[in-house]
């Protein structure tokens, strides 16, 4: 590790991850590189990590294939940091619930627009995976400035 770079405890990995950031997911895709896409996730710290998707995508047949998804958040300006979580699905739910739904969106679109947005999607099957986060891998870049 670099000296001007340090990972998060714990308590800060687990808050980090519960900020409001946009995901990349990566999943095994077979003979292909692995599938990296932006996504919204739900996390509460100490728990699992919740991720709805459409039931029929590519990225939902992946994560059911694969068993095991690898989630990046990061701060995308000074002081950078990053955590990045390795983890296992243990659980999948078809459809995903409604209220699980709604406080994904709302998580990043707020009340009025999470609720809309959740209501444009009515009659698409989603699908929910839950994530037991196994690996942690962070740093914090803080000590540059």
């Amino acid at each position: 590790m670099r000296p001007d770079m340090t990972a998060f405890s714990e308590t800060q990995r687990q808050e980090f991850l519960a900020d409001l950031h946009v995901g990349v997911l990566s999943v095994a895709a077979g003979d292909r590189p692995p599938a990296s896409v932006p996504i919204w996730y739900g996390y509460t710290p100490g728990g699992n990590i919740l991720i709805s998707t459409g039931a029929s995508s590519r990225k939902a047949r992946l994560i059911e294939q694969a068993g095991a998804v690898s989630l990046v958040v990061q701060r995308e300006e000074p002081p950078y940091q990053y955590v990045v979580v390795e983890g296992t699905v243990v659980d999948t739910t078809t459809p995903t619930p409604l209220n699980v739904r709604e406080d994904i969106a709302i998580r990043y679109l707020g009340e009025d627009g999470g609720r809309a947005f959740v209501k444009s999607l009515e009659g698409q099957q989603s699908v929910l995976f839950t994530i037991r986060p196994d690996r942690w891998i962070t740093a914090d870049f803080s000590g540059e400035l």
